[in-house]
This record gives structure tokens, sequence and C-alpha cells, in this order.
């Protein structure tokens, strides 16, 4: 099996530490009162982000106004760039960062009315350019196929740690690059991807505004990695990156509200009642459940305009009570109630 060359420095290994300390501290954070509007937020700073990076000169407020449907004057292929990549990164919880085959649909739809081959490897060479001239020459196109067969065949068999694996991924695409554009945008979207395998929150991590303010360093780690023939300086370079944006990112403690929920939620439910079912309620769970006991009769859609959550997201939520035997129904899905076992 194909093994890329990297090292992994003390640095490294700290970082790795210090990573790990903090997701769980981010995770808290998305589950405040204001998680919904925080990872939109968020979402909108990545789209923005990535899109600059490679030369989009649209505002963060006008990428804001075309996720809200609002026009916007603007030249019409970065208004299609920001629409592609909202298409795409609403594709996140349906792709699989260890299949060739979604990162090709993916590529296809950030890529779609750009280029001709949106999703399809580059048929001709390619090179990356910067101020002096060419920065790297990407391997013949013939070989692309292989090479990108033969990296995600090492990224689902390797053993190394996910943060590894994914720095190490990010920048075997960038040399290969495997597409004759959008293999930024793509990259990026892809560790992160293999991030979310770590923790779901890396979906709602905005790394892209970190690397974005550090772009000149960004390309630095490349060539540096590029010239020791290994990736260890971008593996550096994306963890302390990624360690930044978690710790800057933490937001305050949970406000009074969630402090009054989880003491009302004491009162009606007992201290112990998730014990029984063998689970911890996280906030957003716990909304619920107080929304089902004092409104049996509501629906997804209905529970999730009163939280601000998603329906999917609340779909889920109730899936999950109903296989742990939390809630049950009583009557028809339409006209209904739930019932809380208490």
């Amino acid at each position: 099996m194909y093994i890329p060359p990297f090292t992994i420095s003390p640095e490294a290994i700290n970082l790795i530490a210090e990573i790990s300390g903090q997701i769980e501290r981010y995770a808290i954070r998305l589950e405040q009162e204001d998680g919904l509007r925080l990872r939109k937020a968020n979402r909108i700073k990545t789209i923005h982000s990535s899109l600059a990076i490679e030369g989009n000169t649209l505002s963060e407020d006008e990428v804001r106004d075309i996720i809200d449907g609002k026009n916007v004057v603007a030249p019409i292929r970065q208004i299609q760039e920001v629409k592609n990549a909202i298409q795409t990164y609403e594709l996140y919880p349906t792709l699989d960062a260890f299949k060739e085959k979604d990162m090709l649909k993916a590529h296809g739809v950030m890529m779609q009315s750009l280029i001709e081959d949106a999703g399809r490897y580059r048929r001709g060479g390619v090179g990356v350019f910067g101020e002096k001239g060419l920065v790297h020459l990407a391997p013949p196109a013939d070989r692309v196929p292989m090479l990108m067969r033969d990296l995600f065949t090492w990224l689902k068999s390797a053993k190394d740690h996910l943060l590894i694996r994914s720095c190490v991924f990010h920048y075997e695409f960038e040399f290969i690059h495997p597409f004759i554009d959008g293999n930024g945008r793509t990259g990026r979207l892809w560790q992160s991807l293999i991030l979310g395998k770590l923790h779901p929150l890396f979906e709602h991590l905005p790394v892209e505004n970190m690397v974005y303010a550090n772009q000149q360093t960004y390309y630095n780690a490349i060539t540096a990695s590029t010239n020791a023939g290994q990736s260890g300086p971008f593996i550096d370079f994306m963890l302390n990156e990624i360690y930044l944006t978690l710790k800057a990112h933490q937001g305050e403690p949970l406000p009074d509200k969630a402090l009054d929920m989880d003491a009302e939620f004491g009162v009606k439910f007992g201290k112990e009642f998730g014990a029984k079912f063998g689970v911890k309620f996280g906030v957003n769970e716990k909304r619920v459940l107080l929304l089902l006991d004092s409104d049996p009769a509501l629906s997804a859609t209905e529970i999730a305009e009163k939280t601000g959550l998603s329906k999917r997201g609340i779909e889920k939520q109730i899936k999950k009570f109903r296989d742990l035997e939390i809630i049950s129904r009583k009557g028809s899905d339409k006209n209904g109630l739930w019932l809380i076992n208490k």
C-alpha cells in the first residue's frame, strides 16, 4: 500500500492533545440557545473565506445575502461560485470522506457551470503559480486516477490519528491537483469532512476563515512541505490553525436561561430521568422534551419553529427518543400525541 511521506513533530503531538481538549468545549458552545445562528454564521464565514482564498471578491455580507435569497449586484461567476459552494456544503451530511466517488460528486456541484470538467479529473497538465511564477508543477494527468485511488486507499486503512490523516490528505490532494480548477476549495472541504469522522462539530468550525487570514503562511507551508519531500510542515501549520479556530470559537458558558431550563427539566422529569435510559441529555434534547411535555400534539415542523433548530435535526432527536423508548406515539402520525415515559 502506498504511504504518503510525512513526519510527526513534537509540536504536532502537543497540538493533537490541545485540540482534543478543546473539542468538547466547542461542542458545548454549539449546544447553547444561539447554536443555530452560530452554525449559520460559521457556514457563511467558511464559504466566504474558502472562495476569497481563490480570488472571489464578494464580502461576507454579500455571501449572507445570497444564502438568504436576496439579489446581489456582482460578477455572475462570483455569484455562481457562492451558490455552488452553498449547495456543496448542504451535501456535507451525505458525503463520505472515505469515498472517492463522493469527492468527485462534491467537485461536480462545487464547479457546476464554471468549468466543463466539473466532477471529472483533469485531462491536461496544471501548475500552481504565485507572485514569482511557477510554484508547483502537478503530476501528469494520466497518473491522477491512480494517485487519487492510492490516496483514498491509504486514508481509509491508515491507523494514524484522523487529525494527522486529514492534514496529510489535504497536502497530498493539493500536490496532485487532480482537477483543472477548484482544487483549493475542494481540498479544504475534504479535510473538514475527514475531521467530521473525528467529531461532527467540524462541520460547523470555520477553519477556512483562519486560513484566509493567514493565506500566505498557508501557501508557504505547502511550499515548505514540497521542498522537504514530506508533509510535516503543512501538518504543523494546519493543526495550529485548527487549534486556534477551536479556541477562538469556544464562546461564553451556557447562559442563565439554559441553567433555568435545567432546573425546569429536573422538576418535570427528575434528576435521574436520563440515567434510567442510559443517556445524558444535551441542551437541545431537553428543550424538545419539555416542549413535547407541554404540548404532546406538536409536530417536528412546529418544534423546529419554536426552537430555531432544523426540522431534520428535530426528526433525528425524535427517532433517537423513540428508539430508546423515551417517547412513544399514540394515534396516527397526523393527529396523534406524544407520550413521554416518565
